[in-house]
């Protein structure tokens, strides 16, 4: 079966850039700006999008352009004879399934905001009756399940046309029209009275307050955010990667997503940071921010209902951009795997995933007495924690590790991937900080992450998951070991 192609550069950028700039850009970068000291924050994430960001998307570009094959397959394609690399293959499927699982239900509730924006439920609503609708919103599972269910099937229909006659064509439109109302709401946001606090805190360093929270915990927020903001791990870029011709380099793409992707985080601090100090707001709310938090400065604000419906548009596209590329990397598995034919794919695919997400939304309401990870979390949390805190890490390691051994795919191979084409080289020396350092810092992220999660639920429970981490770990490591290294 012939491969599909991009019909240009510029459909690539933007479905790869709608696959990054998901809910964690428009929605947790804001509140952990705010709850990590503002700019200083922003300067440290940066230099982690450069360090650690691209070299791994990079990876995951290559492999998939090198192999024509989403991650289903591409190890198959390109590992050698007698290793164990294609192992790892099960870290980007299962990863896949697992993120649509709950993010079909965030993205609902995206839509379901811009719904009751638009119809102006938070005109006039004080802040008790913002959090009850909230709330309300978790325990109706029949609203929360058609919800769900309605983004899946709008996401699968545009996998359905393909590359160039669904996704590229509807991401043309979705991110222009995306990036447009995200600046309209940025300068309406900056604008606001009482906003130049707001703007001091996000644009320039204060270094009172990073000492206060501390330097170590400032800098590994903004290096897990780096590494987390571009969807890496998991293949969802990798399947773009097979997607495109050889006409440009890989390390420029890789630049140019990243640039894109970090612009829209940025203006999105712009529309949330200046709008809540002039509201009276603390801007470290937290995951609450966007559901209870936003709602009420719209409700304060000349214009709220306009204003809302504007925003949960806004972050209804940055969602669904996110849903329809993981839907097709989900889709290329059955074509990789199994021989299928896109329409029957999708068929089978959108069954299962509605089904596959109903866990997550029977967790606010019928099942909200499970608490997987302990006192207060819900099914959602605990598939984003197996997602977050193992899969893409563990998968990233994965790819940069593959790129960089010998008993991989192998250096010379990875370098001549990425540089084929016109743009910026990928430059031959940084092979041992892509197999030392790189893998250590992603490491780092991985243990911290575990350890952060179970500290306050004594020494023996976090013993055991740390064991459990290590356990995991060892599985890339072992996939990683398969044959002995030609010298």
């Amino acid at each position: 079966m012939k491969r599909e192609k991009f019909g240009s550069r510029l459909g690539f950028i933007l479905v790869s850039a709608g696959c990054a700039i998901g809910i964690g850009n428009v929605w947790k970068f804001p509140y952990m700006c705010g709850e990590f000291g503002g700019a200083i924050f922003i300067i440290i994430y940066l230099l982690f999008l450069l360090i650690l960001g691209i070299p791994v998307l990079v990876c995951e570009f290559a492999m998939g352009r090198g192999s024509r094959k989403s991650v289903a397959a591409c190890y198959e394609k390109l590992e050698p004879s007698g290793t164990r690399w294609h192992m790892s293959k099960w870290i980007g499927i299962i990863g896949s399934y697992l993120l649509m699982m709950f993010y079909t239900t965030v993205g609902g509730w995206m839509l379901y905001y811009c719904w009751r924006s638009i119809r102006g439920e938070f005109k006039g609503a004080s802040a008790e009756l913002v959090a009850e609708k909230f709330s309300g919103m978790l325990g109706d599972m029949p609203a929360m399940a058609f919800w769900t269910i309605l983004i899946t099937v709008l996401g699968f229909a545009v996998c359905f046309f393909g590359i160039r006659g669904g996704i590229e064509k509807v991401s043309k439109v979705m991110m222009s029209a995306l990036l447009i109302i995200m600046v309209v709401l940025a300068v309406h946001s900056t604008f606001l009275d009482s906003t130049g606090e707001g703007i001091r805190f996000y644009l320039v360093p204060d270094f009172q307050k990073v000492r206060q929270i501390g330097i170590g915990n400032v800098i590994f927020g903004a290096m897990s955010q780096a590494f987390f903001t571009l969807s890496i791990g998991i293949g969802a870029m990798l399947i773009f990667g097979s997607y495109m011709d050889r006409k440009r380099s890989l390390a420029g793409e890789a630049v140019n997503i990243t640039v894109l992707d970090t612009f829209v985080a940025l203006m999105a601090g712009f529309i949330i940071i200046p709008s809540c100090f002039a509201f009276g707001i603390e801007p470290g709310a937290g995951p609450s921010l966007i559901f209870i938090t936003i709602p009420n400065i719209f409700a304060q604000m000349p214009g709220g209902q306009f204003w809302s419906g504007l925003f949960f548009l806004f972050m209804t596209f940055a969602a669904f951009s996110t849903l329809v590329a993981v839907f097709e990397n989900i889709i290329s598995f059955d074509m990789d795997m199994f021989g299928w034919s896109r329409n029957r794919s999708v068929f089978v695919s959108v069954i299962l995933i509605c089904l596959l997400s109903m866990p997550c939304v029977l967790g606010f309401n019928l099942w909200s007495g499970f608490a997987p990870l302990g006192a207060g979390t819900t099914v959602l949390d605990f598939e984003d924690f197996i997602v977050s805190n193992n899969l893409l890490p563990l998968g990233s390691l994965g790819y940069v590790l593959f790129c960089a051994k010998k008993n991989g795919w192998g250096w010379e191979n990875f370098l001549r991937e990425v540089n084929t084409g016109e743009g910026i080289r990928f430059a031959e020396g940084l092979r041992l900080y892509m197999l030392f350092v790189l893998p250590m810092i992603i490491v780092v992220i991985y243990l911290k992450g575990y350890y952060d999660m179970f500290k306050g639920q004594g020494t023996a429970v976090l013993a055991g998951w740390m064991a459990a981490a290590v356990l995991f770990l060892g599985f890339v490591l072992y996939c990683a070991g398969g044959r002995k290294e030609k010298e």
